[in-house]
């Protein structure tokens, strides 16, 4: 399973793995229980390849994000999404000092210390973005 067949999908909780394409939408799995639902065609669906975390430079992709949270772990879960909104802020700024605190909220630091707490219990231990085809990265 790689990062770029896990989803979220807005109004839905937790994260969810493509399963196949359907006449409405897509057949997804969630990663937490197994269960499987069709998204509907106009749900908002979005790759977590496709997301990424305002800094005070550059955007960063959400995979660098997850990248720097599990060396920052040792590969272990990191803080709850639950606790206090200011451990939260001090957990995500010692995993990613450079982050634009007016834009990053409170519940973008909550969901992604929860996808990633989601992204370990499920075996992930690389966040990797899809490779360029080789043409592509020579332009």
């Amino acid at each position: 399973m790689e990062l770029k067949e896990i989803l979220a999908i807005s109004g839905q909780p937790g994260l969810y793995k493509y399963v196949a394409q359907s006449v409405r939408g897509v057949i997804v799995e969630s990663l937490t229980d197994g269960r499987r639902m069709n998204a509907s065609a106009n749900a908002k669906v979005s790759a977590l390849t496709e997301i990424s975390m305002f800094t005070e430079g550059d955007d960063i992709p959400l995979a660098d994000v997850f990248t720097k949270i599990y060396a920052h772990t040792g590969g272990k879960e990191a803080i709850s999404h639950k606790e206090a909104p200011e451990k939260l802020k001090a957990a995500f700024a010692d995993v990613l000092p450079e982050y634009d605190r007016e834009r990053v909220h409170v519940s973008d630091i909550k969901k992604c210390f929860m996808w990633y707490n989601t992204l370990v219990q499920a075996g992930f231990t690389k966040f990797e973005l899809p490779s360029e085809a080789p043409e592509e990265a020579e332009k």
